[in-house]
């Protein structure tokens, strides 16, 4: 069920039941070989189609096409939404959904950059608002949830998703082929390893963490390996990606909905 194409007391009567999913998407610079709604083209479509194979069970929200992706001002072609603000948008929108009645909400992200401030919307939301301790908020990063296919897994040939990499590319190839010049497509220079820091794709992480801005750590605002990408990689990878959405989103509807004190000194 699409939110959009319902009128009021339809939404309300499914809200009790269902499962709001949120698509999160941005629109940011791809790198030279990608469109600017890749973020956004990728989670959408999965978002549809985890729809399509649960019918009755979803009520699919409108995508949010910008995100928090000021780290890619400096190459153009990108829209944002500073981080702190995003958090705010995100409070008010599932504080919205909340209000007309969905218990159980999934918002379904597919931007790196959204994850810090939509877990601080979490969190805000879980302090200050008490209808959403008595529902299950859930936020999904696509490529977090589908686990080993995005890590290294054959048949990709670079250690994990990253940022318009062999990983987006390959799913954009499959998805919105219109949508990639492959002959721009080369891995970025990128700076040295320092043992602690995984500038996105060439180590494990350690626990470390240092911000910059992308055009402090990719030459061409890629990372990754693109010019590996192939449709037949992003088939895979997408079959995948829904596989893992769909078995989540029949699990968390049967979840309970903890909305109880457990705690008497409370």
């Amino acid at each position: 069920m699409l939110f959009a194409n319902l009128n009021y007391p339809s939404i309300r009567a499914f809200a009790e039941d269902a499962v709001a999913v949120l698509p999160l998407g941005a629109t940011e610079q791809h790198g030279p070989h990608m469109a600017v709604s890749t973020d956004t083209d990728i989670v959408t479509h999965l978002a549809g189609a985890a729809e399509a194979s649960l019918p009755g069970r979803v009520v699919l929200c409108p995508t949010l096409p910008f995100g928090s992706s000021h780290h890619h001002l400096s190459f153009g072609g990108t829209i944002s939404i500073k981080p702190a603000l995003y958090t705010q948008v995100i409070v008010d929108v599932v504080d919205s959904l909340l209000q007309s009645g969905f218990r159980r909400i999934v918002l379904l992200n597919g931007h790196g950059g959204n994850i810090t401030p939509v877990k601080q919307a979490l969190a805000v939301l879980s302090s200050d608002v008490d209808r959403a301790n008595a529902a299950n908020i859930a936020l999904v990063t696509y490529w977090e949830l589908g686990g080993k296919p995005f890590a290294g897994e054959a048949p990709m040939e670079s250690p994990a998703l990253s940022h318009a990499c062999e990983y987006e590319t390959s799913m954009m190839l499959h998805l919105f082929p219109e949508k990639v010049w492959m002959e721009k497509a080369e891995r970025a220079k990128r700076p040295a390893s320092n043992g602690y820091i995984p500038w996105e794709d060439d180590e494990p992480g350690r626990g470390v963490t240092l911000f910059k801005q992308t055009a402090y750590i990719s030459s061409n605002g890629s990372s990754g390996e693109p010019q590996k990408a192939t449709a037949e990689k992003g088939a895979h990878l997408i079959g995948k990606a829904t596989e893992a959405l769909v078995t989540f989103l029949d699990a968390f509807a049967e979840w309970g909905i903890g909305g109880r004190l457990l705690s008497s000194r409370l």
